[in-house]
């Protein structure tokens, strides 16, 4: 059985709704606050008739997590859509007003027709991982535009003492922010378990495997890699046209544009430091990738990396794929003497470079 769905385009203050029943429509605006959402619930018992509804909205930040929550603990099915697939989807229908009840009757419709996934709502414990990681973020900024402000020119000596004392006070309130983000992760098992295990990968540091926890929460929440890289946005995206339109591949960047920020300074980190991604990184120039495709690609793999450990756990070892092919191949049946014009398979201490026949090892082919 199909629910109602329910459209709510969320703003700071308001939240703009719209019912779809099946033979009626409702629209209503309620304020954004607690009892703004329990005047939301009231409002849908009473039209829905007791029954769930199926609500959307966009990706809001911090404005619609909580209106998403309070319909999520009443039973009602919640799903958290990318704004670019609303953006998409208002292009294909040729939607031409755009309102805050034209968003809402917009993400109704798009809801009843598309069926998108359930949002898992994140632990207690992410959310205010994230209230804390967003607020130490929000506070670097801070103290880089007063660093700025002080390398621009020569202020005068009365201003330079005010910026001086700003940036020492910032400096104070990020390293007592670090200190709470450090604690907050040890007094739960499962996120100083995950973070361990992503600092195990040569850079990635405390701060960076963090900073993700808070605004992923549970890796393991993603069925694999590929989930996660898309959900970050650093999956590639080929342009390719007939035989004339050739563009560079890019990053596809639709995702959380937070984790794909918080990425950039470990992959670099992680080019200098770790095998696996150095080797990537220099493979990719060596055959003629742009350098910025290259950290890229290398933001893709740390990720890719951090997931593994997390979902295996077990820690980061640069020699887990050579040694798990070779205890593989140990187990495989031997290759006949080679025949006049035949290359048998070569065994180098990486693992196997050229492959065995598949008769003889099913495994090696798996």
């Amino acid at each position: 059985m199909t629910l109602p769905t329910l459209g709510i385009d969320v703003a700071k203050a308001t939240l703009a709704v719209v019912l779809l029943l099946a033979n009626r429509t409702y629209r209503k605006e309620f304020a954004n606050t607690a009892s703004g959402h329990a005047s939301l619930l009231a409002w849908l018992a009473h039209h829905a008739r007791g029954q769930f509804v199926h609500a959307a909205l966009e990706a809001p930040g911090v404005y619609g997590e909580d209106v998403a929550l309070a319909l999520h603990q009443a039973g009602h099915t919640v799903s958290v859509v990318n704004p670019a697939t609303i953006a998409a989807y208002a292009h294909s229908q040729g939607a031409r007003t755009k309102t805050d009840a034209a968003d809402a009757a917009l993400i109704a419709r798009y809801c009843q027709k598309e069926q998108p996934a359930a949002w898992p709502p994140p632990a207690p414990e992410v959310r205010e991982l994230r209230a804390l990681v967003r607020q130490r973020q929000a506070l670097l900024e801070m103290r880089q535009q007063e660093a700025n402000r002080l390398s621009d020119g020569a202020p005068p000596a009365s201003v330079r003492s005010v910026l001086t004392a700003h940036g020492e006070f910032l400096d104070e309130q990020i390293a007592g922010l670090e200190q709470q983000i450090d604690q907050h992760i040890d007094d739960h098992d499962e996120l100083k378990r995950q973070r361990d295990l992503m600092t195990s990968i040569k850079g990635v540091g405390r701060r960076a495997a963090s900073d993700l926890l808070g605004e992923i929460g549970d890796l393991r929440s993603f069925s694999n890699a590929r989930e996660l890289v898309a959900y970050a946005g650093m999956n590639p995206r080929e342009f390719r046209s007939g035989s004339s339109v050739h563009k560079h591949t890019r990053l596809s960047k639709p995702g959380n544009a937070r984790v794909r920020a918080l990425r950039s300074m470990p992959a670099l980190s992680a080019i200098q430091h770790n095998p696996l991604v150095k080797a990537l990184r220099e493979r990719l120039v060596a055959s003629g990738k742009a350098k910025m495709a290259a950290v890229g690609a290398a933001m893709r793999k740390l990720l890719q990396l951090m997931y593994g450990v997390v979902k295996h756990h077990r820690p980061f070892d640069p020699h887990y794929a050579g040694r798990a092919l070779a205890e593989r191949n140990a187990g495989c049946a031997p290759v006949p003497a080679a025949r006049p014009g035949h290359k048998p398979g070569r065994v180098s201490g990486a693992g196997v470079e050229r492959a065995a026949p598949k008769a003889l090892c099913l495994e090696t082919a798996t």
